[in-house]
């Protein structure tokens, strides 16, 4: 008897579908894996087309294994040609060929939001993007994206300059952030000190901080990458970028607050992207 292949659905309310465009973190507290974990603790669908592979924990990262540009590009053009993909998150990229790649493959597929995080160090030191691709990011991804996502050293780093160390420190950087093309940045206040974590996103419309206590815990390995997913999932909802930034902010700021339910590791664990859910 041939088997029946149910019809595909049609019509009734669409999935919102997120792609992310980063690198595989083999602990599952970073990267892709972070990525997937955020979309999915916020109702959306996660896609993802992995740059790189990384042999890593909680303590650091012990190798990492590029994945060759055209295969990026292949990853890229199979989601496109089948989803509707909503809303673009990029991480680790690692070398200048890899952004090349995910550049001319999104010229042609995209028209959709993009949400440029420049992973350029993990939270244990380790170096994640070659120097050498800094320009590339800068001149290709950059002038593509809706928003910006650095941290302090990552937007001293894009610009060649000390890392800030004062809220008009911060906003200069912002300012100069914004001339190389992009629409909005949001300059993540983690790593500096204080008893809260202020964030600062700056558009033509101006400055809008965003605060929070700072949770006293050592875990919080992957929060960059689930802050930028969790603006890409509200983006791919519908939300303006706006509500988006400041929905991820809360929901961010509390799973980092419920990150000790965890024991993972013996250094940086991560964040409990399922907070609301257990």
């Amino acid at each position: 008897m041939a088997e029946t292949v149910p019809p595909a659905q049609d019509g009734g309310m669409s999935t919102p579908v997120a792609l992310t465009i980063a690198g595989s973190d083999s602990s599952g507290g970073a990267g892709i894996q972070a990525d997937l974990k955020t979309f999915a603790a916020l109702g959306v669908y996660g896609a993802s087309v992995i740059t790189a592979l990384t042999a890593q924990n909680t303590t650091g990262v012990t190798g990492i294994h590029l994945v060759p540009p055209d295969f990026v590009f292949a990853q890229i053009e199979a989601v496109f040609s089948d989803l509707e993909v909503k809303t673009v998150k990029i991480g680790m990229v690692a070398q200048r060929a890899t952004i090349d790649a995910i550049a001319v493959a999104l010229e042609r597929w995209s028209q959709v939001p993009i949400v440029l995080d420049p992973v350029m160090v993990a939270t244990s030191g380790d170096r994640l993007l070659e120097a050498e691709a800094v320009d590339a990011l800068r001149t290709r991804l950059i002038p593509a994206a809706a928003i910006l996502t650095p941290n302090l050293p990552e937007a001293a780093a894009l610009l060649d300059e000390p890392i800030a160390s004062s809220a008009a420190e911060i906003e200069a950087q912002g300012r100069r952030l914004l001339a190389l093309g992009c629409p909005a940045v949001l300059i993540k206040g983690g790593h500096a000190g204080g008893s809260a974590s202020v964030d600062y996103l700056m558009s033509a419309a101006g400055t809008l901080t965003l605060s929070a206590p700072r949770s006293p815990t050592r875990n919080t390995h992957g929060t960059g990458c689930s802050l930028s997913s969790a603006i890409a999932a509200g983006l791919a909802k519908g939300e303006d970028l706006v509500t988006a930034v400041r929905s991820a902010k809360i929901w961010v700021s509390d799973a980092i607050a419920a990150a000790d339910r965890f024991s993972v590791g013996r250094g940086h664990g991560p964040i409990h992207h399922f907070h609301r859910h257990y």
